[in-house]
């Protein structure tokens, strides 16, 4: 009895690469925390989120203005709000880009 046997040809998918960091800043650290988004309530890693900072004052705008007249110090409070990818798209703090411009950093 003989065998035949028959070697296949396997050739290697490669899989396109949209964006250098992969759409994520964890670098290799492994699975990252869970954010909440501010606009649509989906659960983002944290790594992958989009950041907005707003300070916020705590005074009516008119009275702030008074107040400053006087030389009061108004402090204002830091809002920080976390978006997912498709949310901050919609909302412009991230713009869609070309595909040669998703592969370099912002």
């Amino acid at each position: 009895m003989s065998y035949i046997i028959e070697l296949k040809r396997i050739e290697a998918v490669i899989m396109t690469k949209k964006r250098r960091s992969r759409g994520r800043s964890k670098g290799g650290k492994g699975r990252g925390a869970l954010v909440q988004c501010s606009m649509c309530g989906a659960l983002v890693p944290r790594d992958k989120a989009k950041k907005e900072t707003r300070w916020v004052s705590l005074v009516d705008p008119t009275l702030s203005r008074e107040l400053r007249a006087r030389g009061a110090y108004i402090p204002g409070q830091r809002v920080l709000k976390y978006y997912c990818v498709s949310c901050a798209v919609h909302r412009g703090i991230v713009k869609v880009r070309e595909r040669e411009l998703r592969r370099t950093a912002y």
